[in-house]
């Protein structure tokens, strides 16, 4: 079992969700799974809880609907959120956060494709690092941790000396099963987490330590 992010461990690299951990999107991405799943006849209310954290192919498969054509489908719900952008900002503290961190410390890993990915970040004024995981980089979406491991191998560190930042079950379990520690963030949760991680309400009062050696420590 990882060690709980509460202790004084120095870690390596922070590994950060996109939606709902440094960005608040859930809006915005609610309005328009809400359409798509009335276009289909869908339970809105069930459905939405589960579309959170993972890629757009991966939600709608587990759909089971008949006769549809994915890429469609996919491309719909992609061009529908690249053109919603209303009320995507930063998370509260995180562009400060963010900008504190060693460039080579750091990484985004997001169930979102390159080009919506790009258009929040830019909505939310905050500018991506050089390692940059998302949807189109992984053969299993989350809570596989593919993108996880990916992302710290990219940087060149173990994944059990990263953090894992998320908001949404699926990513929990994408970080755990990786072998990180998690904090979760929950200023844009709309459906509440019952894990065993600790939470951050946003990135404003959080204590952030950079050694001259690059090392991260993060105060709760």
């Amino acid at each position: 079992m990882a060690s709980s992010p509460r202790s004084p461990k120095t870690y390596q690299a922070f590994l950060f969700d996109m939606d709902g951990t440094l960005i608040t999107s859930t809006a915005a991405a609610e309005r328009v799974w809400t359409r798509w799943a009335e276009r289909h006849s869908i339970d809105v209310a069930a459905f939405l809880p589960t579309m959170h954290g993972v890629r757009a192919a991966d939600t709608i498969r587990k759909q089971n609907l008949p006769d549809i054509d994915l890429e469609a489908e996919i491309a719909w719900v992609e061009r529908g959120e690249i053109e919603d952008v209303e009320g995507v900002v930063a998370i509260p503290g995180a562009i400060d956060f963010v900008k504190r961190l060693p460039p080579d410390r750091w990484a985004i890993v997001t169930s979102a494709t390159v080009p919506l990915a790009r258009a929040r970040l830019t909505a939310a004024g905050v500018t991506p690092p050089p390692v940059f995981i998302t949807a189109e980089d992984v053969e299993h979406g989350k809570p596989d941790p593919a993108g996880y491991l990916k992302a710290a191998k990219a940087l060149g560190v173990d994944i059990a000396d990263c953090i894992v930042f998320e908001d949404a079950e699926a990513g929990v379990q994408a970080g755990e099963a990786a072998g990180a520690d998690v904090v979760v963030i929950t200023a844009a949760q709309q459906h509440p987490l019952d894990t065993r991680w600790p939470e951050l309400a946003d990135y404003a009062d959080a204590e952030l330590k950079v050694s001259p050696e690059g090392g991260l420590t993060l105060g709760l």
